[in-house]
């Protein structure tokens, strides 16, 4: 555990990769290339030692792809194979919930999802508070929520770039817990990341899995990287409760996110695991350790050589 308080600016760099855990990785790992542009860049199984880093010993021997998006972005999807959990569905329970990737034609991309195992439940839109922003969200191979979001050039208010592809890396986590104060204050406290005050606004796709008014409102809050990358924290109803889990496993769905850091001795959060170093790809020898957020979400914390 560290102790220490970030001097200057965020402890935190970029996200590096976002995990799903999944029951068929091959159906998933095929949609994810043959739809979306995803390519292969590793296939093995999880060691005891990778289980251990995750706090998941029961991962051990689990199939793993790593696949990167077509524009080369070194922003990874890990796939784990594990069996489906009972009680797991998409924006029902805390966590980790929804992906958003950078892509160039949300329309056209629809055009391409419609006979695909991606499903889509939110048609291409603008958003209401920026129209410059078109996005879609889809339901992928294993339940999982993605959201696919065109931003125009210079048209984001937090620098976060635009699609180098047709489909193209993570840009934003979507966290969601009980307690959207709490959430921002980890992200702010624990590794220095700028927030935002929580407010209130509608969320169509929540509304629709928690059969809610459609004029229901949320709170919702931001944590910001120092460009590129966001964290959307969407408090929950409170219906919602912790994600089941399977003993000695990682959470089914969207599982772990995986941020790259300036120094693990930096972080102000007790660590669940490691710090240890990890050799496979795309951990190139690097140190590692895993923390537990607010909402029970997990981080996986690497540590960056200095840019």
């Amino acid at each position: 555990m560290s102790s220490s308080v970030p001097s200057t600016g965020p402890v935190v760099r970029a996200i590096g990769a976002v995990t799903l855990v999944v029951p068929d990785l091959a159906s998933v790992e095929a949609a994810y290339r043959d739809q979306l542009g995803f390519r292969t860049i590793a296939r093995d199984v999880v060691d005891a030692p990778t289980a251990a880093r995750w706090a998941a010993p029961a991962m051990a021997g689990r199939a793993r792809a790593v696949l990167q998006p077509a524009s080369g972005s070194p922003v990874y999807l890990q796939l784990l194979e594990a069996p489906a959990t009972p009680g797991y569905s998409a924006m029902r329970t805390h966590g980790w919930n929804a992906n958003e990737i950078l892509v160039e034609d949300p329309d056209a991309l629809a055009a391409r999802l419609a006979a695909s195992p991606f499903r889509i439940v939110g048609p291409p839109a603008n958003l209401a508070f920026n129209p410059n922003i078109r996005a879609m969200q889809v339901l992928g191979p294993a339940g999982e929520l993605v959201y696919l979001t065109r931003v125009p050039p210079g048209k984001s208010l937090f620098e976060l770039g635009s699609a180098r592809s047709f489909v193209d890396r993570t840009f934003i986590v979507v966290l969601g817990g009980p307690d959207a104060d709490a959430m921002l204050a980890f992200y702010r406290d624990a590794l220095g990341m700028p927030v935002t005050e929580p407010r209130t606004t509608r969320v169509d796709v929540l509304n629709e899995a928690w059969g809610l008014p459609p004029d229901h409102e949320i709170r919702l809050g931001i944590a910001r990287f120092p460009a590129s990358f966001l964290v959307e924290i969407d408090e929950y109803p409170p219906q919602a409760g912790p994600r089941p889990v399977r003993p000695g496993e990682l959470p089914p769905g969207l599982s772990m996110v995986t941020v790259l850091v300036g120094d693990l001795g930096a972080v102000c959060a007790p660590f669940a695991a490691g710090p240890a170093v990890a050799t496979a790809a795309p951990y190139a020898g690097r140190r590692t350790a895993l923390v537990r957020g607010a909402a029970g979400e997990l981080l996986e914390l690497v540590e960056d050589a200095p840019a």
